[in-house]
């Protein structure tokens, strides 16, 4: 679904997708767009009445610092950076690069979501592509959405292309075994993986 806030871009609802076991993702369980320093104060108000109980901000520190957050002094704002300063090669057509140096960031952001009160989870970076469409496709993998799906959701954000989804994935295959195993190499253990299917799925 694609929500209302006019200030921002790439905004969903991953409500509504569905698992290989025949469930659902939760509507209003878990949300992404982009940064949200342009938010009104109707928009601010509308996010807070919609029952969001955490925001998990992606971003580095020097881009909280260029564009605040309007939440940030809030007890609902996670500040949890993604990506190190880590020096590596950014390719074009995967993530791969970033899933094998990000991995204390991307455990601690998983967390982050499977730990978060109960209600609806906002997850967003700068520009809600690379770095939310990381973590949002790993966590509807752990959710049980098919890959296919995962990929089809996130060709839906602007600017980006299906195929960089699909061979991420691969990636996680090929050279972790999988996203449960990826998962336990950035010190996400079972019980988060099921505290975070248990907020997600219906």
């Amino acid at each position: 679904m694609i929500l209302d806030w006019p200030d921002c871009t790439n905004v969903r609802d991953l409500g509504g997708l569905t698992t290989t076991d025949g469930r659902r993702i939760r509507p209003d369980a878990l949300l992404r767009s982009d940064n949200h320093h342009r938010l009104t104060a109707e928009t601010i108000a509308a996010i807070r009445a919609g029952g969001v109980r955490r925001i998990v901000d992606l971003r580095w520190a020097r881009e909280c610092t260029a564009h605040p957050s309007p939440f940030a002094a809030d007890p609902l704002y996670a500040h949890v950076p993604l990506l190190g300063d880590n020096d590596y090669e950014i390719l074009p057509h995967t993530y791969a690069p970033l899933l094998d140096h990000s991995r204390p960031g991307i455990g601690a952001a998983f967390r982050a979501v499977a730990e978060a009160p109960p209600g609806g989870v906002v997850v967003h970076c700068h520009e809600g592509k690379d770095r939310t469409g990381v973590l949002v496709a790993l966590l509807l993998l752990v959710a049980g959405v098919p890959e296919d799906e995962v990929a089809d959701d996130y060709a839906l954000t602007e600017g980006v292309q299906r195929i960089v989804m699909v061979n991420t994935i691969e990636h996680l295959h090929q050279a972790y075994g999988g996203v449960a195993k990826y998962l336990a190499d950035c010190g996400v253990d079972a019980q988060v993986l099921e505290a975070a299917r248990a907020r997600l799925v219906d």
